[in-house]
């Protein structure tokens, strides 16, 4: 029986038939917008809303044997965020973790794929019209990565939303990759004004 948690990609692979694998990613972009004329974007981070209340990454179960996980998950980006997919591929070297599920036995591959802007906003665009739309799932949030004045606002209370699965653990973990700082929670709450 595998360890629930974090496993090697090699150690994922060899969990056997009893185990169900699923495939998600994360789409990032570089954003040099400023908010309020003083809060830098940074990057570009969108994710679902899913159909049970909780943020998460686009992808799915891998139902056939005969794909790659990445040919697989490619499918399911089409699915969920429309045809502007199409425009880029996520591959192996993209995969940055496997989790494995301590209830059911399901063990998940995350990936983290750069775009440009112009790819990730068309991505943004397009998925409104795609198939799983207001099914799976119910629209896409960019994760804001600034701090507010406050502490609290921005970053700090994006984090306080529900998460599916491990995708907040997998998101704190690709931030820290682009080197945004992850505080959680500023002690001290003070005006509520902008940083």
């Amino acid at each position: 029986m595998a360890r629930a948690g974090r496993l090697e990609l090699a150690e994922a692979l060899a969990l056997g038939p009893g185990w169900r694998p699923a495939c998600y990613a994360l789409l990032h972009a570089p954003d040099p917008g400023i908010l309020f004329g003083r809060l830098p974007l940074r990057y570009a981070i969108p994710m679902q809303m899913r159909f049970d209340g909780r943020l998460g990454f686009p992808g799915g179960f891998v139902d056939s044997q005969d794909s790659s996980l990445e040919d697989v998950l490619n499918r399911g980006l089409l699915e969920q965020l429309g045809e502007a997919a199409a425009a880029f591929r996520v591959e192996r070297p993209d995969c940055r973790s496997s989790h494995a599920g301590s209830g059911p036995r399901v063990v998940a591959h995350f990936h983290a794929k750069s775009l440009t802007l112009e790819q990730l906003s068309a991505v943004e665009s397009s998925a409104t019209g795609a198939k799983d739309h207001g099914l799976e799932v119910l629209g896409l949030v960019r994760m804001s990565l600034y701090t507010l004045r406050d502490g609290v606002g921005g970053r700090p209370i994006f984090l306080e939303n529900c998460f599916i699965g491990a995708a907040r653990e997998q998101l704190l973990d690709t931030l820290q990759d682009l080197g945004i700082p992850v505080r959680l929670r500023h002690p001290s709450v003070d005006s509520g004004n902008l940083r």
